[in-house]
């Protein structure tokens, strides 16, 4: 699916009417099946972008376009089915405590669903199958019939994750995937994302504090900061400089070898490894 943003300004989601602009004349287009990472400083305006594509909060100026259509210019309806073709995935998952595992997962199809076989799938899931291959892909089939109030965080985000594999979704919209997991699993899930999204066709956005991630799997990088954008270049072609610009007033949040302004000065963008907490 295509995106387009045209001058777009936005608050944040959880802002009142009047509050400060967290987005501020966003002009960018990505086209349908890219695959492109969100970087920048904590308070950067990386959810609220997020947000915005997914149709969950409408600009407070500009226009935004999924696919050729304006999402608010829609009847209700139409809005409804649209958002269907989208899937959001924030980075904490609203997952019910005592609900099982494979319920989760299944979840992710409930936007393609009838109402029927939605309510008859919680007692007696249909395509377990499905779930399975789902979890499998984060390393998780064993927990497919488990609470999960008996998860851990890590793995209550990658059941999040998974829900992403079962959907139908044109346009995967993925927040901070990586947060509560160590490297083989962050490895393992960012690789299952871009996997899937190859595979069908759709078009990935994540936001990543990971910058060294970002780096590896993402032809494409935005940099965004204070809710402006930055940057927006090919991964090959984002140099330290351009990440010390970006972290300008919060270069520790930057972990690793290239932390000093010496080092970021002299090695290049391959030669990075570092994480944004």
């Amino acid at each position: 699916m295509k995106i387009a943003l045209n001058d777009v300004s936005a608050r944040h989601p959880s802002s009142k009417a009047d509050a400060i602009l967290a987005l501020r004349g966003w002009n960018l287009s990505v086209e349908g099946g890219e695959q492109v990472a969100v970087i920048g400083p904590s308070g950067a305006g990386k959810t609220t972008l997020l947000h915005l594509m997914a149709c969950a909060l409408a600009p407070a100026q500009g226009s935004l376009r999924l696919g050729e259509l304006d999402p608010w210019g829609l009847g209700r309806r139409a809005l409804q089915l649209m958002r269907g073709e989208l899937f959001l995935a924030p980075q904490v998952p609203p997952l019910p405590p005592r609900q099982r595992v494979v319920t989760s997962v299944l979840a992710g199809r409930l936007p393609h669903e009838s109402l029927w076989a939605s309510l008859r799938s919680l007692a007696y899931p249909a395509n377990i199958a499905l779930a399975d291959s789902a979890l499998d892909a984060f390393g998780l089939s064993e927990k497919l019939f488990d609470r999960v109030d008996r998860l851990s965080g890590g793995e209550r985000q990658r059941v999040g994750l998974a829900r992403a594999l079962t959907s139908q979704a044109k346009l995967l919209l993925v927040d901070e995937p990586l947060s509560a997991l160590d490297p083989a699993n962050a490895q393992q899930a960012i690789e299952a994302l871009t996997q899937a999204a190859r595979q069908r066709g759709a078009t990935l956005i994540t936001s990543l504090h990971h910058v060294d991630m970002a780096l590896a799997h993402f032809p494409r990088i935005v940099g965004l900061r204070s809710g402006e954008l930055v940057f927006d270049l090919p991964a090959s072609s984002v140099t330290p400089r351009h990440l010390k610009d970006l972290y300008a007033e919060q270069l520790h949040e930057l972990d690793g070898p290239a932390t000093s302004q010496t080092d970021l000065a002299q090695q290049g963008a391959k030669g990075i490894a570092v994480n944004c907490r």
